[in-house]
């Protein structure tokens, strides 16, 4: 009964997290790779067929058979990553214009989501 519970929550918080990851998507203060990689741990610890089924997407699949087969992620997807993380922030900090604060919020935030990012083994060994 424990085992069958466990497997139902570990479910339940991998579709919590495929969701954190897709609301990712359009905010940019939420990192989706991370949220994807911890749905795709927890799906493969209870249900070998979502597990399957996020290893299959055409869009996230191949970042995240990387990521569990070698711990890397491809330097063409940081790259992509960082273009993405700087447009989206360039945009919020020029909507917020007056708000000083809220600009370094922002500034700040995304230059510890590159820093993470980077500091992340890549394919060519950094």
């Amino acid at each position: 009964m424990r085992k069958l519970i466990t497997n139902h929550a570990f479910i339940l918080f991998g579709w919590f997290f495929v969701l954190l990851g897709l609301v990712g998507v359009v905010l940019p203060i939420l990192p989706t790779t991370p949220f994807i990689i911890v749905a795709a741990a927890l799906f493969a610890k209870s249900s070998p067929r979502f597990h399957q089924m996020l290893l299959n997407n055409k869009y996230i699949g191949d970042v995240l058979k990387d990521w569990e087969k070698r711990h890397l992620v491809r330097r063409t997807i940081k790259k992509r990553a960082t273009i993405l993380i700087v447009i989206t922030f360039s945009i919020s900090i020029a909507i917020l214009h007056e708000r000083i604060g809220l600009q370094l919020m922002l500034v700040g935030i995304a230059a510890t989501l590159l820093f993470f990012l980077w500091r992340l083994q890549d394919d060519t060994g950094s």
